[in-house]
């Protein structure tokens, strides 16, 4: 009789050749919607930066349109390795909502060292209120941690800091 394989962690050298040039520019087919800066930090619970993870995004277009061609291509998907700090950037465009009564968001996951499973969130906009309020995902989320799945709109783009533990720890999403 087989046995399940024991879960493994990612590391110690899960990022070598998981970066390309460019990685972190998004593409989208038509249309793309506004440009955007998505900007953040890794944190673990101590509240110190994690200095080795990756985060890979998918998203859809201005238009609310998953991309045809698939995350191959590169269209609607990024991925980033952190710094040394555990900053990260996307050079992307802002989604549009991909249903009438959702909002506007963006799927991460994120994988580091240490973790047994890559972690799924969402992000979602902090200039969308009232759209936010009617997203049935977000709507799941109890309201005292639902700003931990919000970007703040700031003047260089948008910020979404991540805390893998800790009072301010981000909602993760079981998949």
């Amino acid at each position: 009789m087989r046995r399940p394989t024991p879960a493994q962690t990612v590391g110690p050298y899960f990022s070598l050749a998981l970066d390309w040039p460019q990685a972190h520019q998004v593409t989208h087919e038509p249309p793309l919607g506004v440009a955007i800066c998505l900007r953040g930090q890794v944190f673990d619970g101590d509240d110190l930066p994690v200095p080795d993870a990756l985060i890979e995004i998918w998203q859809a277009n201005g238009a609310g349109d998953y991309p045809t061609r698939g995350a191959a291509s590169g269209y609607g998907f990024g991925r980033a390795s952190v710094d040394s700090e555990g900053r990260y950037t996307f050079l992307t465009h802002k989604p549009g909502p991909v249903t009438p009564q959702g909002a506007p968001h963006i799927h991460l996951t994120l994988f580091a060292r240490g973790l047994m499973n890559p972690l799924v969130t969402r992000l979602y906009f902090g200039d969308e209120a009232a759209r936010n309020q009617h997203d049935p995902a977000l709507a799941q989320v109890p309201l005292a941690r639902r700003a931990t799945l919000i970007a703040a709109l700031t003047d260089s783009g948008y910020c979404f800091d991540i805390h893998l533990q800790g009072p301010l720890e981000t909602v993760f999403f079981d998949v």
